[in-house]
């Protein structure tokens, strides 16, 4: 890969809906993060290249980290990459990178590392960093954090519909399986945990190779993976949650078609916005900032 920006164009693209979230939206979001909410509306940025991931799902670890450098440095609407994690976090921060270590699709430590990394040249000290799924709450940096990054791969999930930036905060309780109840309809509360509550600078959805079909516990099967090359950043977790949650449907249908699958109903993701206020879920709410390749993007 070249030193060339993966850049192919800045235009702001407003997302346009491809399947009903199968709920009733419309409550005006309250949340605002580092100005990326406003005026009612959320922005995400979609990044995606040909040689991220290839047919067997291996990453390019090279071509993910310039990816990410490029998707925050637009989000923010900064000249370098330099610039725009300086504004994301500080050198006082005590930093939380929540990951996600599930065995068939982690987060890949491009990601992970690469986070680490930009947080260290900003100032933030190595002893004052952290990256971890589970064991938050016994974790020293994340109960004094001040500042989270939020990072995990997109996959249909078997207790929530799909399994994206929302559920990945479900760590930060102790017993993580009191939310699986009614489709994890409430996993919109866990932001406003004290833990969580304000400290997101970041949440990074990862849609390298989306797992997009499954049913039951724990189900994986690479084959319904695919290599879709992208990463979506934002500052608004509905917002990705409900970008990501489109990108699964339309696959599914694309594969599937009509045929009704049994997945569990993914109500939570508007149920973030219209009970409990974190974000926007609303696909007319969101715009959606593309770059690089745009072959076969489904949304």
């Amino acid at each position: 890969m070249s030193d060339d920006k993966i850049t192919t164009r800045r235009d702001f693209i407003r997302g346009t809906t491809i399947g009903a979230l199968g709920i009733a939206l419309g409550c005006k979001s309250e949340l605002g993060v580092l100005g990326r909410i406003v005026e009612g509306r959320a922005r995400v940025v979609l990044i995606r290249h040909p040689d991220a991931v290839d047919d067997s799902g291996n990453y390019n670890d090279s071509v993910v980290g310039k990816m990410l450098d490029e998707a925050v440095t637009t989000l923010f609407e900064k000249g370098s990459q330099q610039e725009a994690w300086s504004g994301i976090l500080q050198p006082n921060d005590i930093l939380g990178i929540k990951t996600n270590v599930w065995g068939h699709l982690a987060t890949p430590q491009a990601i992970n590392l690469g986070v680490k990394k930009r947080a260290m040249e900003v100032g933030i000290p190595e002893s004052n960093i952290s990256i971890r799924d589970r064991g938050l709450l016994n974790d020293p940096i994340f109960t004094r954090s001040t500042a989270l990054v939020n990072a995990r791969p997109l996959r249909i999930h078997h207790w929530s519909g799909i399994g994206g930036c929302l559920k990945n905060y479900i760590m930060f309780v102790s017993q993580p399986w009191a939310y699986h109840g009614d489709s994890c309809a409430d996993l919109g509360k866990l932001w406003k945990l004290p833990v969580a509550a304000g400290k997101t600078r970041l949440n990074i959805l990862v849609v390298l190779n989306p797992h997009f079909h499954g049913i039951g516990p724990h189900n994986f099967s690479p084959r319904y993976t695919w290599p879709y090359g992208g990463l979506m950043v934002g500052t608004d977790p509905v917002a990705l949650d409900s970008t990501g949650l489109r990108l699964l449907q339309a696959k599914q249908k694309e594969v599937f078609g009509d045929e009704p699958q049994g997945y569990t109903s993914p109500k939570h993701v508007g149920l973030a916005e219209t009970r409990h206020g974190i974000g926007i879920a609303d696909p007319d709410r969101i715009d959606i900032v593309r770059l690089g390749w745009t072959e076969n993007s489904l949304i």
